[in-house]
C-alpha cells in the first residue's frame, strides 16, 4: 500500500479552508471511506502524487485526457498562446478555428456558442429551449447528472447520488417542480409523463451514455422513441454530451446512435481538459441567442484563448488519428481481463465500454437504470477501489462515475493493472 501522508496532511489543512476540504463534492472520497489524493503532475497514462506515488489513471481528468497527460501538441499549443495572452475577452479567430472542427464532427450542430462549463452549457439549452417554444416544462432521466443546475438538480446522478442527496435544499419548490424525472430506458414510463406535460414540454434532455451512475449506454429504441416524439411535439431535443462527446467516437454517441438531437451540451474535452464548454445546434434555435434574437446568454470569458488553444490541438488531432476503435479495443482487453479474474474467485461482476469510456459493477446483471446501479454491491466496489488505489491503479472514487482509457494506455500498462487487481482479488477484498 503507498504512504499517503502528505496527501493526508494537505487534506485538513484544505478543510479548514475550503467545504469538505475539496472544490468538489466526489473529489473528498467520502463514498469509498478513503482520504484523497493530492495529485502534482501528469505524463501519458500515469499521474503523480504529492507523496511521489506513481498511479495509472483511468480518469483524465473526468474524459477530455483522451491523449493523456501532457500531450507535447497540447502543450505547446497553450505555450505558444500564453506567449501570446490568456484573455481578452473579445472575439479572436481560434474560437472560430474550433467551432469549425467541432461542426466537422457534429453534423447536428449548425452554429455553436462557447460557454465555460458543462453546467453552464446544459443551463443555457434549457433556457434557449424554454425561449424558442414559450413552455417550461423539462423531462429529464433519474441518474442523469447535468450540472448543478437548479432546474437540472433533481434526482440526478454521479456526486448529488454519491452523498445521497437525491435533490439538493437551495433549490426552490416550484422551480423544481417543472422538472419532471423518468426511469432511464423506461419507454412505458416515459410515454405516460409525456402524455400529461406535452403541452408545456419545452424539453427532453438526457446523457444518451449515461456516465454519472457508473457507465450505462441507452436503448437506441428509448433514443430514438425520444426523437420521434419530442419532434412531434415541436419540442427541443437535448443531447448532453459533456461527457461522451469526443470519448465513444468522434462524433459522440449521436454518430454511433445516429440520431440528431436539436441540441448539444459539451464540456471540458473541447479544451484539451482546461474550463470550457459549449452548446449548439440547429441554426433555427441557436439564432434566437442574443445579439440575434431575445434570449439572452453571455460569459465575459467564454471561448478563452488558452482552452480554444488547448482544444484546437486535441480536436485536430482527434480527426487525423479517430483512435476510438483502438481505444475501445483497450477498454475491452481490460475489462475483459477483469471479467476472467472475477468470475474465476466467484465475484459477481459485469462491465460494457463505448470507445475510451468505460464502467463496471459488482453485480450479477448489467444495471439498465440508476435504480440498478444503486442495487449493486457497495461494500465490494469500495473495498476493490481502496485497494486498486493503493496498487497504483487509479479508478473514479464513486460506483457513480465512468472510467476512461486513453491513447497511452498500452498493452503493457494494461497487462500490468491486470496483475494487480488478480492479486488484490486472489489476497481477499
Amino acid at each position: 500500500m503507498k504512504k499517503i501522508d502528505k496527501s493526508k496532511a494537505l487534506f485538513e489543512e484544505a478543510k479548514n479552508l475550503m467545504p469538505g476540504g475539496v472544490n468538489s463534492p466526489v473529489r473528498a472520497f467520502k463514498n469509498i471511506g478513503g482520504s484523497p489524493i493530492f495529485f502534482k503532475s501528469g505524463k501519458g497514462a500515469y499521474i503523480y502524487d504529492e507523496d511521489g506515488n506513481e498511479y495509472i489513471d483511468f480518469i483524465g481528468s473526468w474524459g477530455p485526457l483522451i491523449m493523456g497527460h501532457t500531450h507535447p501538441k497540447i502543450v505547446h499549443a497553450i505555450k505558444n498562446q500564453l506567449e501570446a495572452g490568456t484573455s481578452f475577452g473579445s472575439p479572436t479567430k481560434i474560437e472560430s478555428n474550433v467551432a469549425t472542427l467541432i461542426k466537422k464532427c457534429l453534423p447536428s450542430i449548425d452554429k455553436i456558442r462557447m460557454v465555460n462549463s458543462g453546467t453552464e452549457a446544459t443551463m443555457s439549452c434549457i433556457r434557449l429551449a424554454r425561449g424558442h417554444t414559450g413552455r417550461n416544462k423539462i423531462i429529464k432521466f433519474t441518474g442523469c447528472y447535468h450540472g448543478h443546475v437548479d432546474s437540472l438538480l433533481v434526482k440526478a446522478g454521479s456526486g448529488v447520488s454519491t452523498f445521497g442527496l437525491p435533490d439538493s435544499p437551495g433549490v426552490p419548490d416550484n422551480l423544481a417542480s417543472l422538472t419532471i424525472s423518468c426511469p432511464y430506458n423506461d419507454k412505458e414510463y416515459f410515454l405516460k409523463v409525456f402524455d400529461e406535460v406535452k403541452k408545456d414540454l419545452a424539453a427532453i434532455i438526457i446523457e444518451p451514455v449515461a456516465g454519472n451512475m457508473g457507465f450505462i449506454p441507452a436503448d437506441k429504441s428509448f433514443l430514438e422513441l425520444l426523437r420521434n416524439v419530442s419532434e412531434q411535439n415541436k419540442s427541443i431535443l437535448i443531447f448532453d454530451e459533456v461527457m461522451s462527446g469526443f470519448r465513444v467516437a468522434l462524433g459522440g454517441a449521436q454518430e454511433l446512435y445516429n440520431i440528431k438531437p436539436d441540441l448539444t451540451a459539451l464540456g471540458k474535452v473541447i479544451g484539451a481538459g482546461l474550463p470550457v464548454g459549449a452548446f449548439g445546434g440547429k441554426a433555427s434555435i441557436m439564432d434566437q441567442l442574443a445579439p440575434d434574437g431575445p434570449i439572452y446568454q453571455a460569459g465575459t470569458l467564454s471561448g478563452n484563448p488558452l482552452a480554444m488553444a488547448a482544444g484546437e490541438a486535441l480536436l485536430t488531432e482527434l480527426i487525423k488519428i479517430n483512435p476510438y476503435k483502438t481505444l475501445e479495443m483497450k477498454s475491452s482487453y481490460l475489462l475483459d481481463g477483469m471479467a476472467d479474474i472475477m468470475k474465476a474467485n466467484n465475484i459477481n461482476f459485469v462491465k460494457n465500454q463505448m470507445g475510451g469510456m468505460f464502467g463496471f459493477f459488482f453485480s450479477k446483471n448489467m444495471p439498465r437504470n440508476f435504480d440498478d446501479v444503486v442495487s449493486t454491491n457497495d461494500n465490494i466496489f469500495n473495498n476493490f477501489l481502496n485497494a486498486c488505489i493503493g496498487q497504483g491503479i487509479y479508478f473514479a472514487p464513486s460506483k457513480y462515475e465512468s472510467g476512461f482509457m486513453s491513447t497511452e494506455h498500452d498493452e503493457e500498462i494494461l497487462k500490468s493493472v491486470l496483475d494487480k487487481i488478480k492479486k488484490i482479488i486472489e489476497e481477499g477484498l
